[in-house]
């Protein structure tokens, strides 16, 4: 299997160098290498019948800023398309004539049972997006039976959040220089029953985020984010100690986000992260570094199964959920797709984005011979 897992390693690097990069004026489908099937308008959610007609919709009902905020990545926005495009190009290998009549999508992940392995990532802002901002984005969680993991960025306080949230949140954490700062709100998301920590490790300065730039964005004057202590990133180097210093006093698992090199993963495990996100912060902050599918088949063999993997950057479609876990990924986050969810239609949105995503898992398992996840393993992948 390990040996499967090298080979698929070796085709995506290949694959991914061969990629022909669209430039700049070519539509947005074709940049995500998709093949555009409808030009009508979308005007309810009855149109909507995958995640990319949300974002179609949302670029209707959002403020440009608010757009360009989302949807850009960093520089040339290289990675930014490799995340899609590298889950393109791995093809599927079907076996036909299980029996695959009860799908099981279920897995346990620090100790809670999850209905199925997609949880909503951290992003930042949701009151650019929806009035109701985050808290829009836990209703329409909750309604989904999802973890929704919220930003340090968020507009709306944690406890507002908590308050209408009837599924498990977990809290995405940057560690500042003012560690008073930082310990009293690890302290709070535990107080108010966050049930899992998510520092983000790649982030010691912001990316090159012209697009962004391009529009000045800013936050309006209406809204605030509470927990941006100061300046956005930390003066201070970050470094493993620190990171060993939060371990030392969380009292919920600590997760490690932006983990892209398997020799990080390895320090990961040996400080007692009890988890690890493969990811390259949606490629909004270093360019051209790969797709996160393409480096989580390393990631796995060195981890070997210590500790969960999950992973976010292109996630889709129910194929792309089905590629991550035969990979290696316990489970994967959802971060664009869920913005222009909540933008389109707030949490009624966000509900309905998760389980048209479920739903493509579930055919996809069904369509390859797969019912459970047990049974999603490298020999899903073509070689």
């Amino acid at each position: 299997m390990e040996q499967k897992r090298r080979d698929i390693v070796k085709a995506l690097s290949a694959l991914t160098a061969t990629l022909m990069i669209p430039f700049r004026g070519q539509t947005e489908t074709v940049m995500q290498g998709r093949i555009p099937t409808d030009t009508g308008e979308l005007n309810d959610l009855s149109d909507i019948v995958n995640l990319f007609d949300f974002e179609k919709m949302a670029e209707g009902k959002m403020t440009r800023m608010a757009y360009e905020y989302v949807a850009s990545g960093a520089a040339d926005e290289y990675t930014l398309r490799w995340n899609r495009l590298s889950f393109d190009q791995l093809k599927l290998n079907p076996d036909v004539l299980k029996d695959v009549s009860k799908p099981d999508t279920t897995i346990t992940l620090f100790k809670h049972k999850l209905l199925y392995p997609i949880l909503i990532a951290p992003t930042a802002f949701h009151g650019i997006m929806h009035p109701e901002g985050e808290s829009a984005t836990a209703k329409g969680a909750g309604a989904a039976k999802a973890i929704y993991t919220v930003s340090s960025f968020t507009t709306t306080p944690l406890e507002e959040i908590k308050k209408v949230a009837t599924e498990p949140l977990w809290f995405q954490l940057y560690i500042r220089d003012d560690r008073d700062f930082t310990k009293n709100l690890v302290q709070k998301a535990e107080f108010l029953g966050y049930s899992a920590l998510c520092i983000t490790v790649d982030s010691p300065v912001g990316g090159a985020r012209n697009r962004q730039a391009k529009v000045k964005f800013k936050l309006p004057d209406n809204l605030n984010a509470p927990y941006v202590n100061g300046d956005f990133f930390a003066k201070k180097p970050l470094t493993w100690k620190e990171i060993e210093w939060l371990i030392s006093f969380a009292r919920t698992p600590v997760l490690l986000k932006g983990i892209m090199n398997p020799a990080d993963a390895e320090k990961a495990v040996n400080i007692g992260a009890s988890g690890i996100i493969v990811s390259n912060h949606g490629g909004r902050n270093l360019d051209t570094v790969p797709a996160t599918i393409e480096v989580l088949p390393q990631i796995a063999e060195k981890v070997n199964q210590r500790i969960p993997i999950l992973m976010d950057g292109g996630i889709r479609r129910g194929t792309d959920v089905l590629k991550a876990i035969a990979l290696g990924a316990k489970a994967v986050l959802v971060g664009k797709p869920i913005c222009y969810a909540l933008a389109s239609a707030g949490a009624e949105g966000v509900t309905k984005a998760l389980e048209i995503l479920r739903s493509e898992f579930e055919m996809a398992m069904a369509l390859t011979g797969r019912a459970t996840i047990g049974d999603i393993n490298p020999s899903v992948i073509w070689k």
